[in-house]
């Protein structure tokens, strides 16, 4: 059965927010706020946050940053995954995945579609792994933010989840790159 394993120690991870919007501002940026305040009361560290406009290059830059620094386990980017012309968060992030994460998107539609009906169809959420890096973009709204956040990720980013979670294969997201970001295999 699906749960906390309390026999096991938490791990805290270093987790990164990037909101994308052309509007936002650190003081009215709810989506960001949100998932800081769940990643910290979850006992996880804020390794940084930032905004950046809806532009590929500049969303691309930061989580490349983001995802080459060996201190930041996760990046959560919020915003531009929807469908008018100025969103293109999954066009920025989606080039960098080594791998995708389809089960998430997936996964995400069915808690949103449980919430908000068939107005789920209208997100592009999507994650990967990239350089040893779990990268989940989700939409920018505060609800979607708390509910991706509530129902997937404090679960799969918690080492004591059962049966399985994100945390214990960490040290091997990167052995088929042979570098050490998480203590992956070595040549």
């Amino acid at each position: 059965m699906a749960g906390l394993d309390d026999s096991r120690q938490f791990v805290p991870l270093k987790i990164a927010v990037l909101t994308v919007s052309d509007t936002r501002t650190p003081e009215d940026d709810k989506s960001g706020a949100t998932l800081v305040e769940r990643i910290t009361a979850a006992g996880h560290t804020l390794a940084a946050r930032a905004i950046v406009v809806d532009d590929i290059a500049a969303i691309r830059s930061r989580v490349e940053t983001w995802i080459a620094d060996p201190e930041i386990d996760v990046v959560i980017t919020t915003g531009g995954t929807g469908f008018t012309g100025r969103d293109v968060t999954p066009e920025a992030v989606e080039p960098l995945f080594e791998k995708r994460m389809d089960a998430f998107s997936s996964l995400f539609l069915l808690v949103s579609f449980q919430k908000i009906g068939t107005s789920a169809i209208q997100t592009r959420a999507t994650a990967g792994v990239a350089r040893a890096t779990y990268v989940f973009c989700l939409p920018g709204s505060p609800g979607a933010c708390k509910d991706a956040w509530d129902a997937i990720l404090v679960h799969q980013l918690d080492y004591r989840y059962r049966p399985c979670n994100f945390v214990e294969i960490m040290p091997r997201l990167d052995e088929h790159l042979r570098r050490p970001k998480s203590k992956g295999a070595t040549a």
